[in-house]
């Protein structure tokens, strides 16, 4: 078997101009996380692997990711921390590939790394030595990357996907679609992906923006826009899911870890409730320093506890202030149920444009949890973001991309 390395620049050269001598084992669309990931594995295994992106360059959105750092796991990644309709269809590929495993291929690159909060494991230098990484392993194992290409079509006939794109036509006995979601599409994000589900008649769970800043209209936009810049740490509540993790105030509504985390699972119309004390008891607080401090106003009583734009705004929005002797409960539970419980109704998000994920996509009931092969179109696979699997903030869709493309490419 041919392999496509540089060993054989001939191949190569023809995967590049679209004329190949003979079909490849695999095409995967998609230069990101998961498609190299998946390549890696497969080439391993002598499989003759071609790895198709529209881009310029490979790994866009790993390059831009953790602030060019590359947050590429989380040390606690679990199933309970990804959103599906099916959340038990990650169990599989989580299992057969830890955030250790990857650990291990980033140390014996001699990758220096260090861990943040909650977990989460960045690079020391650029999340450029990770797609470099990548590169490498994907060079070692016989891989061609051919980028700056358009798949324009792509048809099944009995033995082979053919694919016609913009070099010209490619053909292929496995096809992996590994082109991710819409988020963030200044990156060249699309639908591509679900698009390609729905032609072969898979089901899509209908997307949205996900891991977001929740956005606001009317006065409440006006008065949150006047506190641009605060943050607390807050826990966000939306139904049964919470989070306790950094609120910060911006010029279009609410941001911050806790909010970006809440977003994913926020659904429109609906508000969301948010404690701005956690660890406070506010009501008991205000009572006891009603009957310690009278004297005192309501607003320099907050203020020690919040910062004081945000105490500001809570006294301006409750419509209470003044001296604490001069309160009665009724409006000291006001006060407190707006800083332990503030319910408040976004009008949206800011969308793909700044979403880091999309939530929802190829429907899991579609796909082997095992092989990620969809169950009507043998020899066609979904991996990473392009599935309905979302991962929570801090290097939860990493994990997800790098064992749902280690999972395919072990078997495909």
């Amino acid at each position: 078997m041919v392999k496509t390395s540089s060993s054989n620049p001939e191949n190569r050269q023809a995967a590049r101009n679209g004329v190949q001598p003979e079909p490849f084992d695999i095409i995967i669309i998609g230069a990101g996380a998961a498609g190299l990931m998946c390549a890696i594995e497969a080439g391993k295994r002598g499989r003759r692997v071609l790895v198709l992106d529209h881009a310029a360059k490979p790994a866009e959105k790993i390059r831009i990711s953790g602030g060019g750092r590359c947050n590429f796991t989380n040390i606690h990644a679990a199933p309970e921390n990804y959103l599906s309709q099916n959340p038990r269809f990650c169990v599989s590929a989580l299992k057969r590939y830890c955030p250790q495993d990857f650990i291990d291929l980033v140390d014996r690159y001699q990758i220096k790394w260090h861990e943040k909060t909650l977990g989460q494991l960045f690079c020391d230098n650029s999340a450029k030595d990770i797609i470099n990484m990548l590169l490498r392993e994907c060079e070692q194992n016989g891989v061609a990357i051919v980028t700056s290409t358009e798949v324009e079509e792509i048809n099944k006939d009995a033995e082979l996907f053919r694919l016609t794109t913009s070099r010209g036509p490619y053909a292929c006995h496995k096809l992996v679609i590994a082109c991710g979601g819409p988020s963030i599409p200044k990156m060249g994000a699309s639908s591509f992906g679900y698009k390609i589900a729905r032609q072969f008649g898979l089901h899509v769970i209908d997307p949205r923006a996900g891991l977001v800043p929740l956005t606001f209209s009317g006065p409440i936009k006006e008065k949150l826009s006047a506190l641009s810049g605060v943050s607390v740490e807050a826990e966000v509540k939306f139904g049964k899911v919470k989070f306790r993790e950094a609120l910060l105030f911006t010029h279009r509504g609410l941001s911050g870890p806790a909010i970006l985390q809440i977003s994913s699972y926020w659904r429109e119309g609906e508000p969301v409730r948010i404690n701005m004390l956690p660890d406070q008891d506010m009501f008991a607080l205000l009572k006891a320093a009603k009957d310690h401090s009278p004297k005192q106003e309501l607003v320099t009583l907050l203020a020690e506890h919040l910062p004081r734009r945000l105490a500001q705004f809570i006294g301006e929005e409750t419509g209470i202030e003044g001296r604490l002797a001069d309160l009665s409960h009724k409006k000291l539970h006001l006060v407190a149920a707006m800083i332990n419980d503030w319910q408040i109704l976004p009008n949206g998000t800011e969308g793909y444009r700044t979403a880091e994920v999309t939530v929802g996509g190829v429907d899991t009931d579609e796909l082997s949890s095992k092989t990620f092969e969809a169950q009507k179109v043998p020899g066609l696979y979904f991996i990473g973001e392009v599935v309905d699997v979302t991962g929570h903030l801090g290097g939860y869709n990493f994990q997800w991309a790098w064992a749902s493309g280690h999972a395919c490419g072990q078997v495909i």
